[in-house]
């Protein structure tokens, strides 16, 4: 190995140690000085996930907390995650793959497989869909909300540095418009604190109205549905995932 490719190496080690760090800086900062406490409500809830992965890191307490009180809870992948593949796993096959793990890791949750929806738009197209496909997406959103009628919604965050999760809270923002349906938003970060601390694009009001909820009574549940997802995990920034073992989840209400 030559100089450039260790020196290439030690940088990428550098940054994901320097992000890590960053991650968990920020949302232990947020979990214990800017959060109020989240209860646990009997509302049901419709759970938004641009890919298969991202409902059980984000919202997988919530969902399991909700689903042991016997409250409903549907999610939404819009997505097909065919882009989110380990070397070893053939093209054509990733997306079933994904769509399996997504199926046992929600069991885990507690979710029957009929409150599972595949929308299964391209990975990493949901920023720049034509003008058509966007619409087509809006009214199928809004077929799901008014069909289930949630009481509370929950989307990636608006700026979760990641162009398919803030896309999605766009897009299910202009859905439930279209649906008039009343409910409460609550966004969950993915991305959001994973960022380079010298290029940090968020402000303060971007954290304002944070909460905190109580996982401990299930967090072996959820940790158990993250492992679920065998193939994601070898592409995942080292240290990426400890902040979704934390007996906490942070929610941002709308």
């Amino acid at each position: 190995m030559g100089n450039r490719e260790i020196i290439s190496k030690l940088r990428v080690i550098f940054g994901a140690k320097l992000r890590s760090f960053h991650a968990g800086i920020l949302s232990r900062w947020i979990l214990y000085f800017q959060s109020q406490p989240l209860v646990v409500s009997q509302k049901s809830a419709m759970v938004f996930s641009p890919h298969q992965d991202d409902e059980t890191l984000g919202c997988g307490g919530i969902i399991a907390l909700k689903r042991s009180l016997e409250v409903p809870v549907q999610v939404v992948f819009l997505t097909d995650g065919r882009y989110g593949r380990p070397d070893w796993i053939k093209p054509e096959r990733i997306t079933d793959i994904r769509q399996q793990e997504a199926v046992d890791a929600l069991t885990i949750l507690g979710v029957d497989r009929s409150e599972i929806h595949f929308l299964n738009h391209i990975d990493g197209s949901l920023q720049n869909l034509p003008a058509r496909q966007r619409q087509d997406l809006v009214t199928r959103l809004a077929q799901h909300l008014q069909s289930f009628l949630p009481e509370e919604v929950y989307v990636p965050h608006r700026k979760d540095f990641h162009g398919d999760h803030e896309a999605t809270y766009k897009l299910v923002k202009e859905a439930i418009a279209v649906s008039g349906i009343q409910t409460e938003i609550l966004q969950y970060p993915i991305w959001m604190f994973w960022q380079n601390p010298l290029s940090f694009g968020l402000k303060f009001e971007d954290l304002a109205n944070a909460h905190r909820l109580a996982i401990s009574a299930v967090k072996d549940r959820k940790k158990r549905a993250i492992e679920t997802y065998r193939s994601q995990h070898p592409g995942l920034p080292s240290g990426f995932l400890e902040r979704f073992f934390l007996p906490y989840e942070i929610f941002f209400k709308d």
